[in-house]
């Protein structure tokens, strides 16, 4: 028999570590090794026996979760999922765990969170399923990011027109687990000018926004959380918000997203089947469809839409790949014109742009 993914919980909570042990236990392919309620704790039973995956509260006793993950990415990596409360506060504190290297976030309410745990049993087993996938390694220390000012440090604003016009090529890409970093290396290279981008990562409520403010100081393109009515045009990024769907919409030549509720689509809102299907409905070939790593098929028949109505569409290769599980299924389907290595996507989404 396939020997199950061992699973180490570590959260102050005795609610919280309960809970989760009794969905992990619950599902086949998973089981709890052991259970702490802080760091040092947790380092003791990981002596004694290495889990295949870390469950992580971020505030804990003694040492915070911070800390340890970075002293367990430093020294002997392990796939980590965050379980934590996210709050708008909390959100950056949160995404600095993916900076260190962490697979996955789940975010868990200050309330309620026993019910809110029972009802994402399939996320968190997912999640959990996904980072014993991943290819983890070990995390140099960040490099300092220096402020992105403008000329409004120096000079106001006139009243201009320049940014008005719309593009009439649109990118549309979609990234789960692993996405964080990928998405920051594709946008990174990418010049002011690129044609408007609309994002889909998978990520929880509030994390996009701390997630879209970190990479507007380190792009040269603007990186926003995508609100209802924003204008897709050239040197913008927007990345839907956790929770909510995000689809391009057109009017006459002006392209924009609409911001809305809905089912989980692909087990995921937002969806990237979503954002692809629209895309296709909306840009046709005046798009270009951009499916990255991540575990499921979500993306996978969008970007299939999006290849009939004529877009040129790319899926990141499996050797780049955190968890190459959505772009597989996409190249499965026939949906892929280009498998490429991570480095090389911004490159070619630009020659195709021309």
């Amino acid at each position: 028999m396939k020997t199950k993914i061992q699973v180490l919980i570590v959260d102050d909570s005795a609610v919280v570590r309960n809970t989760l042990t009794e969905i992990i236990n619950a599902d086949p392919r998973l089981a709890v090794m052991a259970t702490a309620q802080d760091p040092f704790i947790a380092a003791e039973r990981m002596r004694k026996q290495a889990p295949d995956v870390i469950t992580l509260d971020l505030e804990m006793p003694r040492m915070d979760g911070l800390t340890f993950l970075e002293k367990i990415m430093s020294q002997h990596p392990v796939p980590v999922v965050v379980c934590s409360s996210l709050t708008e506060k909390g959100s950056l504190s949160a995404l600095k765990t993916m900076e260190l290297g962490a697979v996955e976030v789940i975010a868990k309410p200050r309330v309620g969170t026993r019910n809110f745990l029972e009802e994402s049993r399939v996320r968190i087993c997912d999640a959990i399923c996904a980072s014993a996938a991943a290819r983890v390694k070990r995390i140099a220390p960040p490099r300092r990011i220096e402020p992105k000012l403008t000329a409004d440090a120096v000079i106001a604003k006139p009243a201009s027109r320049a940014m008005v016009r719309t593009t009439d090529k649109v990118i549309a890409v979609g990234a789960s687990t692993g996405g964080t970093e990928a998405l920051r290396v594709f946008l990174e290279m990418l010049p002011a000018d690129a044609p408007g981008l609309v994002i889909v990562q998978h990520m929880p409520e509030h994390f996009t926004r701390a997630f879209a403010e970190r990479l507007n100081t380190t792009c040269q393109v603007t990186v926003k959380e995508a609100e209802n009515d924003d204008t897709v045009m050239r040197g913008r990024a927007l990345i839907a918000p956790g929770n909510r769907h995000a689809l391009l919409k057109r009017s006459g030549a002006r392209y924009f997203v609409e911001v809305k509720e809905g089912p989980l689509v692909s087990r995921h809102r937002p969806s990237v089947d979503v954002l692809f299907r629209s895309t296709a409905r909306y840009a046709g070939a005046n798009a270009v469809g951009v499916l990255m790593t991540g575990m499921g098929d979500d993306g996978a028949q969008g970007l299939l839409e999006m290849k009939e109505a004529g877009a040129y569409t790319i899926a990141q290769d499996e050797a780049t790949c955190v968890v190459f599980g959505m772009p597989k299924e996409a190249i499965k389907k026939g949906a892929v014109d280009k498998v490429m290595p991570l480095e090389g996507i911004a490159n070619l989404v630009l020659r195709q742009c021309l």
